[in-house]
């Protein structure tokens, strides 16, 4: 498995320092359960964080601090976190599988129409909104921007949506600047966990009109 899509340095920064949402959270956390990178890149925000701490005394220092925390954040995966198995089992990872209670083999789908099918996974927080996707093969989803910020983790099969491929863990990171349609490619269905702190904004009347009966 290879990976080609991460999290971005300003939500692994604001995840290292436990300031994140719980529906970000879960999208980071399970991403880097999958991506032995991220995981690395995670241990240097954390250490120097620590480091940051220990060491501010006014504005400028922070300000230094935080272009240090992103310049180390951007160096090259080591090939021992290249090499890395985890996550390379194919089932889900945590902590998402405490969250729907079981692995691919016992979720239970609810109908969103055209073979698509979603779960809603609760969570404490009410900044956010997450759920599973399952976008059947060779399917897209209604094209759509966003009205905030919307993550999207491949779990299983994969999708293109006109800025690249996304297989197993890729991370997409959406916001109001991109209008996409998702296509799973034809080889299976596409899993995907999707948070989203907005509800998205259709192109078609159809999807609009019924948009709060899906929920999305």
């Amino acid at each position: 498995m290879t990976i080609r899509h991460h999290i971005s340095d300003d939500l692994l920064i604001s995840y290292a320092a436990g300031s994140l949402a719980e529906g970000w959270s879960i999208a980071v956390a399970t991403h880097l359960a999958l991506c032995p990178a991220c995981r690395r890149r995670l241990t240097v925000a954390e250490a120097v964080g620590g480091e940051l701490l220990d060491t501010m005394d006014d504005e400028a220092s922070v300000d230094q601090s935080w272009a240090s925390v992103r310049s180390r954040l951007q160096q090259p995966e080591t090939a021992a976190a290249r090499q890395s198995s985890v996550g390379h089992s194919g089932g889900l990872p945590e902590p998402l599988r405490s969250y729907v209670g079981g692995d691919f083999d016992t979720l239970k789908w609810r109908p969103l129409g055209r073979g698509a099918y979603q779960i809603p996974i609760k969570t404490g927080d009410r900044e956010t909104m997450v759920r599973l996707l399952r976008i059947p093969a060779g399917k897209p989803v209604p094209e759509h921007s966003h009205g905030g910020r919307e993550l999207t983790l491949v779990l299983a099969g994969s999708f293109h949506d006109g800025t690249g491929l996304f297989a197993r863990g890729d991370l997409e990171d959406a916001d109001a600047s991109l209008t996409h349609q998702p296509v799973a490619t034809p080889e299976a269905d596409c899993i995907c966990l999707a948070v989203t702190d907005a509800p998205l904004q259709f192109r078609s009347w159809i999807m609009r009109a019924i948009q709060p009966l899906l929920g999305i």
